[in-house]
């Protein structure tokens, strides 16, 4: 996972020869300030920067990376200036796309606007600046990239699966205690049931969080171990997690496997080392960072580390000699007094952009607002906060839309949290939002277009009898707004899940068609890249028939495709053979266990028939995939005859397959290469609201606004409540989280659960307003009155309540408020 394609190296001897003339300074003063002055008054605050920490909080809109592009020209510019300095300016984004495009931006601005040759700096991902250290200090880091494979665990995954399976065998006593669970009667059928759950749902979800929160804060399973003994839980959560992880981290060492929090931990082991922290530091004179309020603990440490001047290291450098894994900025910070963090942050060049109200992966990555809120915080102690409020994007009715949202939001979380807690004073760090005012640009404004007229209302609020109805409506609309030339407009419909995007693709076909505009679907490209997944799931499963465990994997890829209904797995695959082939005393099984019984056994026959080369092209067709799922089943059939060639069996083929999913060396057939696909004129996209981060359309269609999704019902799963009422795994996540953020008491079961639910409704409510700021001219907001509980049966239709603040955004602008019955006397 080489970043190579998105650095700049300096050619120094380009660099003496264009800038030995000291007469270019002033005319290079003169575009510095140029530049300068083409921007906002908050861009203008990044581009003034020029030693020491600055923290910038922004807007959706306000245009943070070309703020941040014209800084860093503006800041190479001025290294220039000092002539004989021969350090870098280093900059990190999130994303691969977003360090392309950052570093396109900054090179316009050397080439156009400053007439310097395109170097002095570094663009990189954040793993991507871990793994360019680690590889360059390999010695150090024991990071030796030619044997060792990265992988991305998940809850599925092999290794996952694997420790939890030691673990149960070293654990036996533990294991038992959880079976048991709140109270359990020896029936053998319940209990092959609740081992099924543990094995494969509870057990890995607990697993796959653990590893996730504790590896990127640099917690060690010896320190979980120690938390543990602070809490009363019966299970020991955090114990059985400590457990896990051992093992995950036991098996990763022994088959020379890393994933992404390696590659940050093996950079910090780099900067332990005085030479080696010193080269590194020496190399750059400012780090800056975009999408900061997505950064980790541990990505945040390498980031301070290398900002950070010789000088106060010296003076610090115990922070870089801690017996655990290196954790210190954002855990510790919270123990030193605020003079004490002042201190510390004086002595960084490092500028970090962000906006913590567009934190949207706090639930499933270890990213936390909370962190980048911090540093805000003390950058304003030493007045060092900027704010880039002034947005350009979005037509006003828009931004005063979503300024609505942020503030109820807020203002229904304490009043609901002083309900809850009346001894209690709400902790703030954990309110949805920063009060955080998005405003229309100024008179003058160099963006072209800012701000711009709204087409029609520019809000529009619908309550559709159902969701067919609700795709009438939106049809109507996207013709209407394509109108006779569809290539001058884009549009998208930003959906909560994949399944609303694909039963939304289905119902806009025809139509789409016959008005000449392009339907995308994102969603078709996730499902492609599951397709080794898939294909290995069901030939596990061919393979050993009679394994609990490879028979709900393939069930579940049944259940995935919707090939057969939705039901309980855990009971089907905790009795093989009496599912796959009852005798002549078994009850009768209901149709639908019959129907998954049925496709099952002709999964077995084909495996008998069918020549081995021919099974994966046979379980595509199986799995009814579509044209480009297809294309990417061929070309996985290609690659593993290829390698099983001279040796065809199906131990050798299930072995290739595990180590193509395993490794996530394989791509899936793509017509297409750039992010542009997600925006171009002339096309109708669906895309999630996750995925739409970062993009922005003409038109925004917000569907299914409903409260069973936004913000979401944190419940117990039914197969799993034998353990009581919270999944361990979020117990967990919420401990853990306590524990770094306010280094006081853990929470025990009942309050951790509060806290995850807290967190996964503010998240869920940042998600909502991420999707609000994506539209330009119009956003369009429908809540139905009749909807599917859940979308894997979307013809099962019930009355559900509209997200909570649907309802408070018709009552406050109600002239935005659409009349259907005015619309089907006009149609």
């Amino acid at each position: 996972m080489s970043d190579s394609k998105f650095t700049t190296p300096v050619a120094q001897e380009l660099l003496d020869s264009e800038l030995s003339e000291r007469s270019l300074i002033p005319s290079l003063q003169k575009k510095i300030l140029a530049i300068r002055n083409s921007l906002r008054p908050g861009q203008q605050q990044m581009a003034d920067w020029q030693s020491g920490p600055l923290a910038i909080s922004a807007v959706p809109g306000a245009g943070k990376s070309t703020g941040m592009a014209a800084a860093a020209a503006i800041a190479i510019a001025r290294q220039y200036e000092r002539s004989s300095s021969r350090r870098q300016l280093v900059v990190v984004t999130f994303t691969r796309s977003a360090a392309a495009n950052i570093k396109a931006k900054i090179r316009k601005f050397l080439r156009d606007d400053l007439s310097l040759p395109q170097t002095g700096f570094f663009v990189y991902t954040l793993h991507g600046l871990a793994l360019n250290i680690a590889n360059r200090h390999s010695d150090l880091s024991g990071l030796q990239l030619e044997n060792v494979i990265l992988i991305t665990p998940t809850q599925s995954h092999r290794f996952i699966r694997t420790a939890v399976e030691q673990w149960i065998i070293n654990n036996p006593d533990v294991y038992l205690r959880l079976l048991e669970g709140h109270q359990f009667d020896g029936e053998e059928t319940e209990r092959l049931r609740r081992q099924s759950v543990l094995r494969t749902e509870v057990l890995p979800e607990l697993a796959n969080t653990v590893i996730h929160e504790a590896k990127s804060s640099g917690i060690s399973p010896e320190k979980l171990r120690e938390w543990s003994k602070q809490t009363t839980d019966e299970y020991a959560i955090l114990s059985v997690a400590a457990g896990l992880y051992e093992q995950y981290q036991n098996l990763m060492r022994s088959r020379d496997f890393i994933d992404y929090d390696d590659m940050i931990l093996a950079a910090l082991r780099v900067l332990e080392n005085d030479s080696a922290r010193h080269i590194e530091q020496n190399q750059i004179f400012a780090v800056f960072e975009d999408e900061a309020q997505d950064s980790s603990p541990l990505q945040t440490q390498l980031l301070e580390i290398l900002a950070s001047n010789r000088e106060y290291q010296q003076q610090n450098s115990s922070l870089l000699t801690t017996n655990s894994p290196l954790l210190t900025p954002n855990s510790a910070r919270a123990k030193r007094p605020a003079t004490a963090n002042s201190t510390q942050h004086s002595a960084l060049n490092l500028v970090r952009v962000g906006d913590p109200n567009q934190a949207i992966n706090s639930t499933f990555t270890p990213a936390d607002p909370i962190y980048f809120r911090q540093f805000c915080e003390e950058c304003d102690r030493i007045e060092r906060l900027a704010t880039m409020d002034r947005a350009g994007r979005s037509t006003r009715i828009i931004i005063e839309a979503a300024n609505f949202a942020l503030k109820w939001i807020n203002n229904q979380w304490l009043a609901t949290t002083k309900t809850n807690n009346k001894q209690q004073i709400p902790d703030n760090r954990q309110v949805p939002f920063c009060l955080q005012t998005i405003r229309p640009v100024e008179v003058g404004d160099p963006q072209a277009n800012a701000n711009p007229a709204p087409v029609g209302q520019g809000l529009e609020l619908y309550t559709p009898r159902d969701i067919h109805h609700t795709v009438e409506l939106l049809s109507q609309r996207v013709i209407e707004l394509f109108g006779e030339d569809p290539t001058k407009n884009s549009a998208a419909i930003l959906v909560r899940e994949n399944r609303q995007g694909r039963w939304l693709a289905e119902a806009l076909t025809l139509m789409c068609k016959e008005h000449k505009i392009i339907l995308y679907d994102v969603g078709e490209r996730d499902r492609r890249s599951h397709v080794p997944q898939e294909i290995l799931a069901l030939l596990q499963f061919c393979d050993r028939p009679h394994s609990p465990d490879y028979l709900k994997a393939a069930l579940e890829a049944l259940v995935q495709r919707q090939l057969i209904p939705t039901q309980d797995l855990n009971a089907l695959a905790s009795l093989p053979e009496e599912f796959l082939y009852p005798g002549p005393l078994a009850e009768l099984q209901p149709e639908t266990i019959q129907k998954a019984a049925r496709l099952c056994r002709s999964l077995l026959r084909a495996r008998l028939e069918l020549p081995l080369y021919q099974l994966i092209s046979f379980l595509a067709l199986t799995l009814n995939y579509d044209q480009a799922e297809l294309a990417t089943a061929d070309k996985l059939a290609e690659r593993v005859n290829q390698q099983i060639a001279g040796n065809s069996s199906m131990a050798g083929m299930l072995s290739a397959l595990s180590e193509i999913v395993s490794s996530e060396r394989f791509e899936p057939v793509e017509t297409e290469d750039s992010e542009e696909r997600y925006t171009r004129r002339g096309q109708l996209t669906i895309i999630t609201m996750h995925k739409a981060k970062g993009l922005d359309w003409d038109y925004v269609f917000l569907p299914f606004l409903h409260e069973n999704l936004i913000p979401g019902r944190f419940w117990v799963p039914p197969q799993s409540q034998f353990l009581g009422d919270f999944t361990l795994s979020e117990v967990a996540r919420a401990q853990i989280r306590a524990t770094l953020h306010e280094e006081s008491i853990i929470p025990d079961v009942s309050q951790a659960w509060e806290v995850a639910k807290n967190l996964k409704i503010s998240e869920e409510y940042r998600l909502l307003y991420v999707a609000m700021t994506r539209a330009k001219l119009l956003l369009w907001m429908s809540a139905a009155q009749k909807a599917p509980f859940t979308w894997s049966k979307p013809d099962n239709l019930q009355e559900q309540a509209p997200c909570p603040v649907f309802p408070a955004l018709k009552r406050q602008f109600p002239e935005c408020v659409v009349n259907l019955a005015a619309i089907s006397k006009q149609v």
